[in-house]
């Protein structure tokens, strides 16, 4: 057993090397206890990750795409971004750790994780990460709807985000602007699932950065219409409504609550 776990600490050193390695000195590094040094990696390429998807696609929409997309007034304004910038990078040495410690439990034993997907075969594979991924849905939807209806954790986590409610103060850039512990309450039960389904540890950490990608998409306000995608113009109409489309992925238990309104149809009485 503890070879087998030993696959998991050389798989997050790799890591730590390839992040670290390539942007810092070994010395301001290699002397950190292994624990730190991921927490340090997850810190590092979370920002970047976070700010150069950002910066491309508002690039992109913004000024490639001027007026197409997203029409002229609904444009946010620089301050707008750079105060959603500002939220999201001071939560983003907490949301570092909720990574850094499922990869602590996990190299120790205590999830369900294997290293290798030839450990279990490629079928079991693709059955266990769509259960994974039903599990996050739900977990997140249900996370995502308590922090609007206890309303303690909305005055004081999630109204944090919500100063984002229109189209001209919405940006990628908003994805990750939530108060820490708020950011945190949403993504545990990525963490939750590696307790209960055989997980991949590889896909468990690419999932965990997807979502600040993922983040960014739904706050462009760009309606792709993609069935059952749960993209921008749901999660838009979230934010002018307050009580709709608390998904995260698709809108299945938006659906199933009853939760969920579609941006087709407010285009439709709009005519």
């Amino acid at each position: 057993m503890e070879d087998y776990l030993q696959l998991f600490v050389e798989e997050t050193s790799w890591f730590n090397d390839i992040v670290l390695g390539s942007l810092l000195p070994v010395k301001w590094w290699v002397s950190l206890p292994h624990f730190f040094r991921g927490w340090l990696r997850n810190y590092i390429g979370g920002t970047l990750l976070y700010l150069l998807s950002g910066v491309l696609w508002c690039f992109y929409i913004y000024y490639l795409k001027y007026n197409v997309y997203v029409p002229k007034d609904a444009i946010p304004t620089r301050k707008a971004m750079l105060l959603q910038i500002g939220v999201a990078m001071k939560a983003m040495p907490w949301y570092c750790a909720l990574p850094t410690i499922s990869e602590y439990m996990i190299e120790h034993g205590w999830t369900k994780c294997f290293s290798r997907i030839s450990d279990v075969g490629w079928v079991p594979y693709f059955f266990y990460l769509t259960v994974y991924l039903v599990f996050v849905e739900c977990g997140i939807y249900w996370m995502h709807r308590e922090l609007h209806d206890i309303k303690p954790l909305y005055k004081y986590l999630h109204a944090t985000h919500h100063i984002y409610n229109k189209q001209n103060t919405l940006s990628p850039f908003a994805g990750l602007a939530f108060h820490p512990l708020d950011g945190i309450l949403q993504a545990v039960p990525h963490v939750m699932a590696l307790f209960l389904v055989p997980t991949h540890f590889t896909t468990h950490i690419a999932l965990l950065f997807i979502e600040a990608m993922w983040t960014a998409n739904i706050h462009d306000c760009i309606h792709g219409k993609l069935w059952p995608v749960m993209g921008a113009g749901y999660h838009t109409i979230h934010h002018t409504t307050y009580r709709h489309n608390y998904g995260h992925y698709t809108i299945w238990m938006d659906w199933m609550f009853g939760t969920l309104r579609d941006p087709l149809d407010d285009e439709a009485k709009k005519i």
